[in-house]
């Protein structure tokens, strides 16, 4: 069957949800709690699907896709393909997967479908990719830039039951047409990697999706998430870390619960080391969701603290099978939404860090040092909210920033805020393409 004709079919099929038909999902509760080491590693990847050929910086070969097992069972349909897999070992589970006869999307068909879907909305911000003013002025680089995107997408469970958005028409969340929204604008950029916080729909849009295109994908949920006090929600949300397989093999990937002060809390993180395979480079990258809402500034810092020192040791381990550590440490790559303004402390951590990291969205800036004046941008029952609370942090003297997707203004957002019928979250996606700096 030709491709093209058979798109629309195995999307829709690829995005079934609980909220469009059949399934009316119960609220989780939370098994009793069991002492668990903060720090595990996803060995049991659960469903893995082979992608497509997809162009990335000249490149172009076959994906893989993996997802840890985190989060309630009820949102993922593949759990009997999962228990499978759980005894193998992850070399030989993408051995296998290179075997498998796959279906795969066009990511062009597919942005197209995206368009003939959202033709009655109107179009998304225009939004140009900008070279900061130093980006040329080091010519010593490895291969070619790596596109990272960081977006909070917003839980459906949240935007349409908790958030409160009261100048959002309800139809206007529709996950029917919602989800499009978001995959268009993942379509329209092809990043390399992809960092997303509040998924809830996962296992039953993002995974098969993302796999079919030619990613692989990691997931972990939030211990306690509050899309399970939503009645019919499809699962909590939580953190979302894609790679694209034709560009990266994966090392190391680990699942953290975040602590303050020695005790867990509800917020999470995952970290990946990727081996480059165009260059031969590692390069190590993390997503992360800080507590949201005021109040909870010393929480955030710890929550911080706390990554931070983790990434110190995660970055410094040599490959698998040495017994030794790097002198060097890999280079680091920190997305997250921080729930955090430059103001607060936690903020002040990364900047201050030994890790040498430095915020990426501060060279859009005319003097390099200063934030974007917003990264979500809000209306609430409890008035409006325009704040910037998402970050890309890269290790400045390893990487280097080439292009960022710039900010758009008031006049494109509109008077109505976000999200709305033309841009499908709260916050902003984030896009910036970095480059390995050769070494002296």
């Amino acid at each position: 069957m030709n491709l093209a004709r058979r798109c629309p079919a195995l999307l829709n099929q690829m995005c079934m949800s609980s909220l469009e038909g059949s399934t009316t999902r119960r609220a989780f509760s939370p098994a009793p709690a069991v002492k668990q080491p903060a720090e595990t590693r996803c060995h049991n990847l659960g469903v893995e699907k082979t992608g497509r050929q997809v162009k990335s910086g000249g490149a172009s070969t076959s994906g893989a896709v993996s997802a840890c097992p985190m989060g309630s069972n009820n949102s993922r349909p593949f759990s009997a393909l999962a228990q499978t897999l759980s005894s193998t070992t992850l070399e030989q589970r993408v051995e296998h997967l290179d075997q498998e006869d796959q279906i795969e999307l066009d990511p062009d068909q597919l942005l197209r479908e995206c368009e003939e879907v959202l033709q009655s909305r109107p179009a998304r911000p225009h939004r140009n990719l900008i070279c900061p003013k130093d980006a040329g002025s080091y010519c010593h680089q490895l291969g070619p830039s790596v596109r990272i995107m960081q977006w909070n997408i917003l839980a459906q469970a949240l935007g349409e039951g908790k958030d409160g958005f009261i100048r959002c028409p309800l139809e206007a969340l529709n996950w029917k047409e919602r989800k499009y929204l978001i995959l268009e604008e993942i379509l329209t950029y092809r990043p390399d990697i992809v960092c997303l916080q509040e998924v809830d729909h996962y296992y039953d849009t993002f995974q098969p999706i993302m796999a079919s295109l030619g990613y692989h994908g990691s997931f972990l949920a939030k211990p306690w998430s509050p899309c399970l006090d939503v009645e019919k929600n499809n699962g909590p949300d939580g953190c979302a870390l894609f790679y694209r397989h034709s560009r990266f093999s994966l090392q190391t990937s680990i699942c953290l619960r975040l602590s303050a002060m020695m005790i867990p809390t509800n917020q999470v993180a995952i970290v990946q080391i990727l081996n480059c395979r165009l260059t031969g480079q590692q390069l190590c990258v993390a997503v992360t969701h800080l507590k949201a809402r005021s109040g909870w500034e010393k929480l955030r810092s710890a929550q911080g603290a706390d990554l931070l020192q983790r990434l110190r040791s995660i970055t410094s381990r040599r490959g698998e099978g040495s017994h030794e550590q790097s002198a060097r440490t890999n280079p680091l790559v920190v997305c997250g939404d921080f729930n955090a303004d430059p103001s607060e402390d936690v903020y002040r951590r990364f900047r201050s860090s030994p890790l040498g990291l430095d915020s990426a969205y501060k060279l859009l800036s005319t003097d390099g040092q200063t934030e974007p004046p917003y990264t979500t941008w809000k209306i609430r029952p409890t008035g409006e909210s325009c704040s910037t609370l998402d970050y890309i942090w890269y290790t400045r003297d390893a990487l280097r920033v080439d292009c960022l997707l710039d900010i758009p203004t008031e006049e494109q957002i509109g008077p109505d805020r976000l999200p709305s019928f033309h841009y499908p979250s709260d916050h902003l996606s984030l896009l910036c393409d970095v480059s390995f700096r050769a070494e002296p």
